[in-house]
């Protein structure tokens, strides 16, 4: 090989290098490997789409930040965080006291209400009494497991699923009787032609901010403050610019049922 060859080849492999490292991702945000429709989803090509894909696009371009999403399974996403496998849980996370003991938050992005679903039988009445003997179902590792727990526990049979459609699934079947999770969650099931067919709103659960904590944030490490700042100061510019309003226009299941930074 000459060395005008050798030359050559040595330029073509830096310049691979060179693209690979300026294409590489300066963030990665995590997000549950599960469908959460309308904030995270996949669609029919595979790509993940939704709210929250759409506000971490945002978020990234006002920080001029290429972002990579990667896929973690729910209960598994903290520690992916700690272990430095991503950098934001970017996934419905909502911002509890007990987390902020392993992680910290950015500021609120969003908030909605706590509810409870069931059979459409007209009944409303949520009480713990009132479920005494009934089955929940909610997902696990989440605020509404722990809810449920703590208010219907001793008297209702608590049942966990890996993922909400799989507790969705079962409520359709008849093998539960209740879901509790986060309204605009549900809202969109019983939107579906599934859920439209089954199920009904029973009703919003009494607040409790130990448990259901203080809005939905990005989950971050407790050390890494300059990206905490960095993520802040991005929601709270396009909250101010009108920009999330924007995004949440594009999903109209959605407009007057969340709680949006101002």
């Amino acid at each position: 090989m000459t060395l005008t060859r050798r030359l050559m080849l040595a330029v073509a492999a830096a310049a691979i290098c060179g693209f690979a490292a300026q294409a590489k991702a300066d963030l990665k945000f995590g997000v549950a490997a599960e469908p959460y429709p309308p904030f995270t989803s996949k669609d029919a090509s595979g790509k993940w789409v939704g709210w929250e894909v759409d506000l971490m696009d945002a978020v990234c371009a006002q920080m001029k930040e290429k972002c990579e999403l990667v896929e973690v399974a729910w209960d598994g996403i903290i520690p992916a965080l700690t272990a430095k496998q991503i950098d934001v849980i970017w996934s419905s996370m909502s911002i509890t006291a007990e987390r902020k003991q392993t992680i910290n938050f950015t500021m609120m992005y969003y908030n909605t209400p706590t509810v409870i679903i069931g059979a459409k039988t007209g009944d409303t009445d949520i009480t713990p009494e009132h479920l005494k003997g009934k089955t929940i179902g909610v997902q696990v590792s989440t605020i509404h497991q722990k809810y449920v727990e703590k208010y219907y526990g001793a008297g209702s049979t608590i049942k966990s699923y890996q993922t909400q459609d799989e507790a969705n699934n079962d409520l359709a079947a008849g093998r539960l009787d209740y879901i509790q999770a986060d309204a605009s969650a549900l809202d969109a099931f019983l939107k579906t032609d599934q859920g439209a067919a089954c199920c009904e709103l029973k009703g919003q659960v009494p607040e409790d901010k130990e448990i259901l904590g203080e809005g939905v944030g990005g989950g971050i490490r407790k050390e890494d403050t300059e990206l905490k700042a960095k993520l802040d100061a991005a929601i709270d510019a396009l909250a101010k610019s009108g920009e999330i309003n924007k995004i949440t226009a594009k999903y109209p299941d959605l407009v007057g049922k969340m709680i949006l930074p101002q």
